[in-house]
């Protein structure tokens, strides 16, 4: 039993060493390059400090550095006072009293598998982002 354990281990490794070398990861974006990325060939208009938020879900979290809100073909980006407390992890807690998210309103997150409080979001203005034709 033991040299036929032996022998599928020392197949494996000859196998992982024939397959040629690992995939190499990219290196993972940082926040500003994401938002970067994603406001590519768009120009920014005039802020706002409340945005009609027809769909929560839509509202995307840019590690440590942005909200952004996708609506039509305006992109709608919201950097907060404190982007440290933005964690793609955690779920964006809103206590609203009507359709709008405003720059007074203030947003907790929980942790997504403990729903632990880890932070307050003091939101900014909104800037509507476009395409340029």
């Amino acid at each position: 039993m033991r040299k036929t354990l032996t022998a599928l281990a020392c197949a494996a490794a000859g196998a992982m060493a024939l397959s040629g070398p690992a995939a190499v990861a990219k290196p993972k974006l940082s926040g500003e390059e994401q938002l970067a990325k994603l406001l590519e060939g768009r120009e920014a208009g005039e802020p706002r400090s409340c945005i009609n938020l027809f769909d929560s879900h839509n509202l995307k979290v840019i590690h440590r550095t942005a909200l952004v809100y996708q609506r039509g073909d305006t992109v709608w980006v919201n950097r907060p006072a404190n982007p440290q407390s933005l964690d793609y992890y955690d779920v964006l807690v809103m206590k609203r009293t009507s359709s709008e998210l405003c720059k007074q309103d203030i947003v907790t997150t929980m942790d997504q598998s403990t729903h632990m409080f880890t932070g307050s979001v003091f939101l900014g203005d909104f800037v509507p982002y476009k395409k340029v034709k």
